[in-house]
């Protein structure tokens, strides 16, 4: 089958993650897709295949004999949709002989403009594909989940040789909680690709250093009329400690490798105010210099309105995976040399975020990230190519390959 085809198919399922939930995964909805995938994946006679209590499939390929030694390789991609637009009765139009202009979504009176993606005349004649304005496309990552599939079945029908490939499909990416369950030793590879990124080509080993800091702010008060040297508005220190930051220092200003404040929620009274920061920067000591800049202001607050104003915790979220990447860095190099042999200029770019494969990396899994060819994720704008979609199957294929040769 056709990556863009098993896409297709995916795409319609309704798989999105849910932030306020306890159960796990967080929307039983996921199980929908997973219980479908290990059928698929056994159909294609894949051994070891197992949707576990988590929503967490697992499966793996065994060596062709006289492989057996090679690196055990492995894919994953996530199942479910951000939850922060409609991810329910997708239905996607698709545009062959795209003409490179403006696209009406539906009915809906959305249009996918060129003005707001400049990508799209580099686009023309091939067949796109996109939402109807109504829901998300869930390209992401829908289409990793296909490609890494797409790429098994053309591995398998073409008897190309390979070590052991192992493969995982995991829940609840998109609110921060994918590989809370995920068990390593269960998934069985010693190094693995998350295909779940933008440009098709696109390869990345280095993401934000992260921290959420949560300010509590205990202010004092008293009648207003009376409030003179002794009424202290927590709602004001508040937009102080704000103004102490480096204004241009915010997602709107930044990129690259370039680090931010971003304020994400600010609430309260004169009586107690909260301010939720997520802190990032790509450099561990500049990413270290913000905790301390943001811990120092807080000091600044105690001294002036007095001990005990300001409080700061700091919950860390993720690491920069380049040091680990660094140590096995024939990862990248498999993975340049499979996106030349699928046609394709590789594009070795920085994460503006995190990734399941930054996480899996500090646990024992190096595992840098593989764009799946998608645009403008997470809203009714998200779109795809076929052709981009059979593109990162080839990738996959030949990185199969270049590992069957590989010897450490």
């Amino acid at each position: 089958m056709w990556a863009y085809k098993r896409f297709l198919n995916y795409a319609k399922i309704w798989t999105s993650s849910e932030r306020d939930s306890t159960s796990v995964p967080s929307s039983l909805r996921q199980f929908d897709l997973a219980h479908l995938l290990a059928f698929e994946l056994r159909e294609l006679g894949l051994s070891d295949v197992e949707v576990n209590n988590f929503g967490i499939v697992y499966a793996r390929l065994p060596a062709t004999p006289g492989y057996e030694s090679n690196p055990r390789l492995g894919f994953i991609a996530h199942l479910d949709t951000h939850p922060d637009f409609n991810g329910k009765d997708v239905n996607p139009q698709i545009i062959e002989n795209y003409d490179g202009r403006d696209v009406p979504l539906g009915t809906s009176g959305q249009v996918l403009r060129v003005a707001s993606n400049p990508h799209l005349p580099r686009l023309k004649g091939d067949t796109l594909i996109t939402t109807d304005g109504t829901s998300l496309l869930g390209a992401d990552d829908k289409a990793g989940i296909a490609e890494i599939v797409t790429a098994l079945e053309h591995i398998i029908a073409k008897d190309i040789p390979h070590g052991t490939i192992c493969v995982a499909f995991m829940p609840d990416e998109e609110i921060g909680n994918g590989t809370d369950n995920f068990d390593i030793e269960r998934f069985g590879a010693q190094y693995a690709y998350t295909v779940d990124g933008w440009n098709a080509g696109e390869i990345v080993y280095e993401n934000f250093n992260a921290a959420q800091v949560a300010i509590l702010i205990r202010g004092r008060t008293t009648h207003t009329g009376h409030a003179k040297d002794k009424m202290v508005n927590a709602q004001l220190v508040g937009m102080q400690i704000n103004s102490l930051l480096p204004p241009n220092e915010i997602p709107a200003e930044t990129e690259g490798a370039q680090g931010f404040y971003h304020l994400l929620s600010s609430s309260g009274t004169v009586v107690s105010a909260n301010l939720v920061y997520a802190v990032r920067d790509h450099d561990e000591v500049l990413f270290q210099k913000r905790l301390d800049t943001l811990s120092s202001i807080c000091e600044m607050m105690n001294e002036h309105y007095g001990p005990g104003t300001v409080s700061m915790t700091v919950k860390h979220e993720y690491r920069n995976m380049r040091p680990v990447i660094e140590s096995c860095f024939h990862l990248i190099e498999h993975a340049k040399s499979a996106v030349k042999a699928a046609g394709i200029e590789p594009q070795l770019n920085l994460a503006r975020g995190g990734t399941d494969g930054a996480r899996l990396s500090y646990k024992g899994l190096p595992c840098p990230n593989l764009g799946v060819g998608g645009y403008a994720y997470h809203g009714p704008m998200e779109h795809i190519t076929a052709e981009a979609l059979e593109s990162v199957t080839r990738i996959i294929v030949e990185l199969i390959r270049s590992y069957a040769e590989y010897r450490p």
